[in-house]
């Protein structure tokens, strides 16, 4: 790969004719045309927070060096942002006024601060390294590039190392804060739209986890219609079948569970009833587990993980059950004094004893004292359901 440095192109050279989409958050062209500043393999637009873009202007200001930007020099002579598209953007951005920063405790837009202080942003130098070579060294040299302040995420670089037709069709649906499917989509996936947490939830329920492969294979596809049917699917299977968004089911693999459970049939206000039991059960300690339990017919009660006997509690159970066996004399698990093997007889220490419900929590016993007793390992793990 070939590379240039320029130190003669301005702040005001590399923004001009700079235009920002705001329905897709994209600083789109500068230098007249001739840099497109977010190629399809970049990321979205992430520093329109007021901090870290409001950084750059006043870093400019200070005159702190923005640090090396890299351009990509294409066959036909343009030119597209490899490396510093958040900070043009940026750049950009405030001179066409889209943002303000705060100057002697007041805020100003670029048309409303100094002549000097305008003259110093455009007439500022940058570092920028112009690249040139095949696009596998091209997207290499991207996916090794660590973006100052925010490294890019795992299907950020995915996004770069398969750009094509499919990538850029599936941003436009699954990473653009405008699409009004986000409300909807939002009461089960969490994240921000614009990393591509969404789009990366979509792909990896489509692929069952590969994402990497199904990126590669379909690439040059110029339709994502497997990806929305397949996604729209299942964020309607779970829609329908919960009355109430919970903020746990934000982040279940729906996708394993739709693959599992979706040509069941369910009675819908028996599982909803189910499902606010759950959650009212003082108990119950893993909200997020109750959807897969219930879809699972209330088998896996591990998924809930029940909360355990206070440790006081075991020990009272375990001295009272110790006394009476001892006075009985039978063994003080009480599964082992009706059996006829040598342990008819043991009496267990507490270490090598498990609490266990004696009415199982699944029908209905509570964990509380009045319900526990105290069994050694072997039949605690082999009675199993609590």
């Amino acid at each position: 790969m070939k590379t240039q440095l320029h130190t003669e192109w301005t702040i005001k050279d590399i923004c001009e004719g700079f235009f920002y989409n705001d329905n897709e958050g994209k600083g789109v062209f500068g230098m007249n045309g001739k840099l497109t500043i977010q190629p399809e393999y970049q990321r979205n637009y992430i520093y329109a927070d007021g901090k870290k873009d409001v950084a750059v202007i006043k870093s400019v200001l200070k005159g702190y060096p923005l640090g090396l930007i890299y351009f990509n020099k294409r066959e036909d002579g343009q030119l597209e942002v490899l490396d510093g598209q958040q900070r043009i953007t940026s750049l950009g951005r405030f001179i066409l006024s889209k943002f303000a920063i705060e100057l002697d405790g007041m805020q100003h837009y670029f048309r409303g601060i100094s002549k000097d202080k305008q003259d110093k942003i455009l007439n500022t130098k940058l570092l920028i390294y112009e690249c040139e070579g095949i696009e596998d060294e091209i997207r290499e040299w991207f996916e090794t590039i660590n973006i100052a302040g925010i490294p890019l995420n795992r299907q950020e670089v995915l996004n770069a190392i398969y750009s094509g037709s499919f990538v850029t069709l599936a941003k436009e649906e699954f990473s653009n804060s405008q699409n009004t499917n986000i409300n909807k989509w939002s009461s089960y996936i969490s994240g921000v739209v614009n990393r591509q947490d969404y789009l990366q939830c979509a792909l990896n329920w489509v692929s069952k986890g590969n994402i990497r492969n199904y990126m590669s294979m379909h690439r040059r596809d110029d339709n994502i219609n497997e990806l929305k049917t397949y996604f729209n699917s299942i964020i309607d299977w779970v829609d329908g079948l919960f009355d109430d968004p919970h903020s746990e089911m934000k982040n279940i693999d729906w996708g394993k569970l739709y693959e599992t459970y979706h040509k069941q049939p369910y009675n819908k206000t028996e599982i909803n009833k189910k499902v606010s039991e759950l959650y009212a059960d003082e108990y119950v300690k893993n909200k997020k587990g109750i959807f897969e339990y219930v879809l699972g017919g209330c088998k896996d009660s591990k998924l809930l993980e029940i909360r355990i006997f206070e440790e006081r509690d075991k020990k009272t159970v375990y001295e009272r059950q110790k006394k009476e066996a001892e006075e009985k004399g039978i063994s003080n698990c009480p599964l082992c004094a009706i059996g006829n093997d040598n342990n008819q007889k043991h009496i267990w220490k507490i270490t090598e004893m498990d609490a266990d419900h004696v009415t199982a929590w699944s029908k209905g016993g509570s964990t509380d004292i009045n319900n526990c007793q105290m069994l050694c390992k072997t039949h605690n793990k082999a009675k199993g359901n609590i």
